[in-house]
């Protein structure tokens, strides 16, 4: 699994925006790129988001994933943003363009890293 610049947004000012990461399939899927912060994270519903961390290069590791339903719970997505922090993570990575909660849930499986399988 890794991150892919998006070629088409390489002129755009806005394209530190969006991003897209290539599952373990080998499926792509465009995601925005958000401040890892409160407000972030509570405002998102029907939603993969990955908690990513960039290295001295740039090169984007995924630290957590999780699924953001239609109904959020602060207390967990709390404790969920403090863990990723503390793990290092500094920005949302958001995939908004799943329509149901099976295609949310094959994507995370996708995009989650095989040590966070049992987060």
């Amino acid at each position: 699994m890794r991150e892919e610049r998006l070629r088409a947004t390489a002129g755009l000012r806005s394209s530190s925006t969006l991003s897209s990461w290539r599952g373990h399939s080998g499926r792509r899927y465009i995601v925005g790129v958000h401040a890892l912060n409160e407000a972030e994270l509570l405002d998102v519903t029907d939603a993969v988001i990955l908690a990513v961390k960039r290295d001295r290069t740039g090169t984007g590791m995924v630290i957590d994933a999780a699924m953001a339903a239609a109904d959020p719970s602060e207390e967990i997505r709390l404790r969920w943003l403090k863990k990723a922090q503390g793990r290092g993570a500094t920005e949302l990575h958001i995939h908004r363009l799943a329509a149901t909660e099976a295609d949310r849930r094959a994507i995370f499986e996708d995009l989650r890293e095989n040590e966070t399988q049992g987060s």
